[in-house]
């Protein structure tokens, strides 16, 4: 037997004795969802709005401290096993358990919000709580969405109803995916932009980004795009259905809530696409196309805490390269760009553009080998770093 033949049996050998070491940490990101029952039984119990704020807690202390004492985790899921993976139902299950553990949440939050002499710092915590699991229920809708099954479209749609950003379904697949990393791109940050400046722009620029795809789709087909069949109407319909039940169970004093924490999750959203590609951009190539989406796109993180908490968003140059890859087969790729933290502490960072500037400008710059015009720049700095025409 050749050397080549036994190290080919070797790696089959080693491929077919790999376990998943994450298995059983993939239901923490369950733990997001749960949180707000135990803040409500704990509040109801001893009338203490910090119950309130175990989820925050959670989210902007607990995991980020994680991320620091577990560290990272690079390891990849040998090729001869990605089929099972992909095929295995136990990782799809999960993505399925986030939905009613959300709407819960949300009701639950809703009653509580609904009581008699709730004080102002529970209200607050009240929106805290319920806007990160309405936040985070985005990430679960973006696994989803991306999926052929029919039954996963509609959930993601159905996880996206409390965020009223329905339109994420349509504009994260057929517009993000398309111009990623490119000025073209709503939900890609620039070079020199603040989050505060990021916000506005993204927001009003995906909606009506995810408008024109979806009424150029309809003409196509010649038909109106005020239909149901319309993804984005389909999709903000499922929101006024929530938010009008829950009007009518609670009273108007609840709409509040619903828009506040609505408010809040779906900005929690826009700093994760934010820091994800802060500063990328794709090269032109000879045809004046732009390159093909790689790896060196997207900022990435193996810290392992943020990840089982967020079914591996952070691998984020292998979803963008393999939209249909599940969460439980993304890699890591060495070339990937890579952040100096986990989400759970860059979102935090990013809050503060002097400081957000000082850790990831240079690093922006690095990735380029000091070259800045190859980055994505805001206007401003793209004028500022052109060559000088000379008379």
């Amino acid at each position: 037997m050749s050397a080549s033949t036994l190290g080919s049996t070797g790696l089959r050998s080693e491929a077919q004795t790999w376990q998943d070491g994450k298995r059983y940490l993939w239901p923490l990101a369950l733990v997001v969802p749960i949180l707000p029952y135990v803040a409500y039984g704990l509040w109801h119990r001893f009338d203490n709005a910090l119950a309130w704020y175990l989820t925050p807690f959670l989210v902007y202390v607990i995991v980020p401290l994680g991320d620091w004492l577990i560290g990272e985790d690079a390891g990849n899921p040998p090729a001869e096993r990605e089929a099972q993976l992909q095929s295995a139902w136990y990782y799809r299950v999960l993505t399925f358990l986030y939905l009613p553990l959300q709407f819960g949440s949300l009701v639950l939050g809703a009653w509580a919000w609904s009581q008699p002499h709730v004080n102002l710092p529970s209200r607050i915590g009240m929106i805290i709580s319920v806007g990160i699991v309405t936040g985070i229920a985005i990430n679960t809708a973006h696994e989803l969405g991306h999926k052929r099954e029919e039954l996963e479209r509609w959930f993601s749609k159905i996880a996206l109803a409390p965020s009223g950003y329905g339109h994420f379904y349509v504009e994260h697949n057929r517009g993000h995916h398309v111009r990623v990393a490119t000025p073209e791109d709503p939900a890609s940050a620039r070079m020199g932009e603040s989050f505060y400046r990021f916000w506005p722009r993204t927001v009003w620029g995906s909606l009506r980004s995810a408008w024109e795809l979806e009424t150029k789709k309809h003409r196509l087909r010649k038909r109106s795009p005020w239909t149901l069949r319309n993804d984005v109407l389909n999709a903000w319909l499922m929101t006024v259905v929530v938010f009008a039940a829950l009007t009518l169970w609670f009273g108007l004093g609840v709409l509040p809530f619903l828009l506040v924490q609505m408010v809040f999750g779906f900005s929690l959203l826009e700093i994760v696409n934010y820091l994800e590609h802060y500063g990328l951009l794709r090269q032109r190539t000879a045809a004046g196309r732009y390159e093909k989406v790689e790896p060196v796109h997207s900022w990435n993180s193996d810290r392992l805490s943020t990840n089982v908490f967020l079914y591996q968003l952070q691998r984020h140059s292998d979803h963008h390269a393999y939209p249909n890859r599940r969460y439980q087969v993304l890699r890591s790729f060495d070339e990937a760009p890579q952040l100096p933290a986990g989400y759970a502490t860059m979102i935090v960072v990013a809050l503060f553009p002097p400081l957000w500037r000082r850790v990831m400008d240079p690093r922006v710059l690095a990735h380029y080998e000091g070259d800045v015009s190859r980055a994505n720049l805001t206007p401003k700095l793209r004028a500022k770093h052109e060559p000088k025409k000379t008379g």
